[in-house]
This record gives structure tokens, C-alpha cells and sequence, in this order.
């Protein structure tokens, strides 16, 4: 690895676009023997990991320069700076401008050319957040909301799409909240159904994960007749009980959960659903908890992505009376148990069906509704493939390609 640069990347979608785009400005600026460590902020154990991380980085390449950047190193420069393996801390504005890696460098919006030669690419839309809800520390790393406009979107998804890119996710902090800054205010729902039709040789598009409070007309629209804007939404739920969403400050209620997923089950038949949910909130009690857990049948989820609470410096909720981490961890693990039986009893389901598979490397892709899926033989990378689903084990599918039929 000496002379090369290296980026490792913690946490959610947007800072894996922002690593590509860091990735092209290291590229031009000429940059060697260097790795950029992009950290998160979510929780206190991804920091942990980010640290360790950065100490093994300088015992591996001892002659490299560090530059930490990303959410953490934004709320806590200070801390990364005291770390004697670490040469920079950039924040996260300073690490999309050229000139962070190259003195002199014009400043530019930057585009990413693709994901390191992966089907799949995430695409920036929004940034920032302007709600607070009292578990949150991103909005102090990310500020404010703002929306990237929609030509520069649709250009983005031209260039991936013309370097064999197959699919795109668009990302942020809180796309939901998409356009409130632009000019006519245009909604994330009537965003992608343009672009969509800007871009006819993009073939597939999802979005990361939306709020339900602001699931609106045309959003629902969008969702429900865009067939190439994939059967698989990503919720923000947090928790299943309205007395702990109302001290997450969270907009929705567990009722307001479950109505958003029957209307797209109704709007769009077969439509799959994932979800983050928070464990060990401050104040829950077993039997507030009890009613995250059954929330993943009541909405019928089969993705989750399970946090045991964590409590951030600065929020509300590290004030509130803390759930002890021994049962914290408890009850994270209940949660992931139940998705993972969720996910299993839906895999199982899928035999004997077609899936229409992206096929990421050799014999590994996902399908429309982001079934991770094994293929019987190996397919071109970015090629869609149609293929009947012949086993299943409880994390992933086993397909074969249909020979004669398109994708």
C-alpha cells in the first residue's frame, strides 16, 4: 500500500458517496502515501471503532499521511487532533472542497465518475437536518438542511449510468426533507419522478432511508408508479411506543407506522420494507420495549438495522434516565433475533419466484427488493439478470438465471 491513498469509511450511505468524491479530488490533487479516515458520529461504538481503526492504520503504514474527516472528527476536532497518529482534521465541508488536497485547486461542485467498478453507486441529493430529535448528535456535524438542485442531480446519474453503472441510491441526512431550499420547493417524490425521465438509461433507483412524517402525495406516487424506482423502502421508526417516540421527538406515531406501510403495500403489491430501530431508549421499560418488537411483524418489516441506544454528548436524551447498557445490549440482541427470523420467513417465501438480480460480484448481487442473492453460475458484473429462486437459507437466496429471458 505505500505511495498509494487509501479512504476507510464509517457509517451511513452519504459518507460512503462522500468517500468516492474524496477519492476523485485525492486522485487529482496528485496525493500519495495517504489514507483519509471518514468517521461517523451515531453512536459512541462507531467512534470507538474509528479510533481503533486510526491506531492500526499508523502501525500499518507508519509512513502515511492521516487525515480524519467526517462526522466525529466535525462534532470533536479537537479530539482527533490530540491523537498523535493523526497528520489533519478536515471538517465536513473542507472535504469536499478541492483545495482541502490541493493547494490552489478551483473549487467545484464535485461529481463521482462510480464506485470503484461497483454495479451499484450512492448519489448525494440533501444534506444536513433541521429537526432535533433528543437521541441525535448528526445535526451537529451535518447542520442544516439543504438539497442538491435536480439538474445537477440527473447530470450526476448521466455520468454513472454512461460508466455502466446499473444502479443508484439517492442519499442523505433526511431526503424526505428534499427541496424546501430550492427554488419552487420542488418535493422528493416529484425530484425523482424527473429525473427519471431525464435520465431513460439509468435502470434502477432507490432511496435511502426516509422519515414516515413526511411520506407525501408524491412521494406515495412515485413509489407506486416508477417501476424502475425499486419495491423497497427504508423507514426512519426509531421505536414501536408512542410515549418513547415522544421523547425521541420523533414526528410520527407507532399508528402513523403502521398506516405508511399498509397504504405502499396497497399502492405497490410486493413492495419489502427495512427499518431503524433504536434499543434501550432512556426510560423504556420492558414493556415499552415490547412494543418495538412486535412493531416489526404489526408493520411487517424484514430488514432491520438494529442500534442499542448510545448516549451522545450535548443531546436531550443523555440527560434522561439511562437504561442499563447490560440490558441495552439485551434487548438490541431480542430485536436482531426477531428481524433476522423476519428476514428468514421472507427469503423462504421468494422460492420458486423470479427475481430480477443485479449482479454485483461474480455470482453475488441483489434483487428489486434487495434480497441478497447467490446465482447458480457466475454473470457479468452490472448486468440485471432474471432468475428463479431455488433455495433460500435464512440470510440470502440461491438463484439460476433464466437462459432466453430478459431482464
Amino acid at each position: 500500500m505505500s505511495g498509494a491513498t487509501e479512504i476507510v469509511t464509517f457509517g451511513c450511505r452519504l459518507n460512503a458517496f462522500e468517500s468516492e468524491v474524496m477519492r476523485g479530488l485525492a486522485r487529482d490533487a496528485g496525493l500519495e502515501d495517504t489514507v483519509i479516515v471518514n468517521t461517523c458520529a451515531v453512536t459512541a461504538e462507531a467512534e470507538r471503532q474509528a479510533r481503533q481503526a486510526i491506531r492500526r492504520l499508523r502501525r500499518r503504514r507508519p509512513g502515511a499521511r492521516i487525515i480524519v474527516t467526517g462526522c466525529a472528527a466535525e462534532i470533536n476536532p479537537a479530539g482527533y487532533d490530540a491523537m498523535p497518529e493523526v497528520d489533519i482534521v478536515l471538517g465536513n465541508d473542507d472535504k469536499l472542497r478541492a483545495e482541502s488536497f490541493s493547494a490552489g485547486a478551483a473549487p467545484a461542485r464535485p461529481l463521482i465518475e462510480g464506485f470503484d467498478g461497483r454495479a451499484r453507486a450512492f448519489v448525494q441529493v440533501q444534506n444536513g437536518c433541521d429537526h432535533r430529535c433528543t437521541f441525535c448528535v448528526i445535526p451537529q456535524g451535518r447542520g442544516p438542511s439543504r438539497s442538491v438542485p435536480m439538474g445537477e442531480i440527473a447530470t450526476q446519474l448521466r455520468r454513472l449510468a454512461a460508466n455502466g453503472v446499473a444502479e443508484v441510491v439517492l442519499s442523505g441526512v433526511d431526503i424526505t426533507s428534499y427541496g424546501a431550499g430550492l427554488p419552487g420547493r420542488p418535493s422528493l417524490g416529484r425530484m425523482v419522478r424527473r429525473i427519471l425521465r431525464a435520465v431513460p438509461e439509468l435502470r434502477r433507483l432507490r432511496l435511502s432511508s426516509l422519515d414516515p412524517a413526511e411520506l407525501d402525495d408524491d412521494l406515495l406516487r412515485a413509489i407506486a408508479e416508477e417501476e424502475r424506482l425499486m419495491p423497497h423502502v427504508h423507514l426512519s421508526l426509531q421505536a414501536g411506543d408512542d410515549l418513547i417516540l415522544k421523547r425521541m421527538r420523533r414526528r410520527h406515531s407507532r399508528a402513523d407506522a403502521i398506516a405508511v406501510t399498509e397504504e405502499l403495500r396497497r399502492l405497490r403489491p410486493g413492495i419489502v420494507f427495512g427499518a431503524d430501530l433504536i434499543a434501550g431508549f432512556p426510560t423504556e421499560s420492558e414493556a415499552l420495549f415490547a412494543n418495538t418488537l412486535s412493531l416489526v411483524a404489526d408493520c411487517g418489516l424484514t430488514y432491520l438495522h438494529v442500534f442499542p441506544y448510545s448516549p451522545r454528548p450535548g443531546t436531550a436524551a443523555a440527560r434522561m434516565p439511562q437504561v442499563a447498557p447490560a440490558v441495552r445490549k439485551d434487548r438490541a440482541a431480542r430485536l436482531r433475533a426477531t428481524g433476522a427470523r423476519a428476514l428468514s420467513t421472507y427469503l423462504t417465501a421468494q422460492v420458486g419466484r423470479c427475481a430480477l438480480v443485479l449482479v454485483e460480484q461474480d455470482r453475488r448481487g441483489h434483487s428489486e427488493h434487495f434480497a441478497p442473492v447467490r446465482l447458480r453460475a457466475p454473470a457479468a458484473p452490472g448486468s440485471i439478470v432474471a432468475a428463479r429462486v431455488t433455495g433460500a437459507t435464512a440470510r440470502e437466496l440461491q438463484a439460476e438465471a433464466e437462459a432466453g429471458r430478459a431482464a
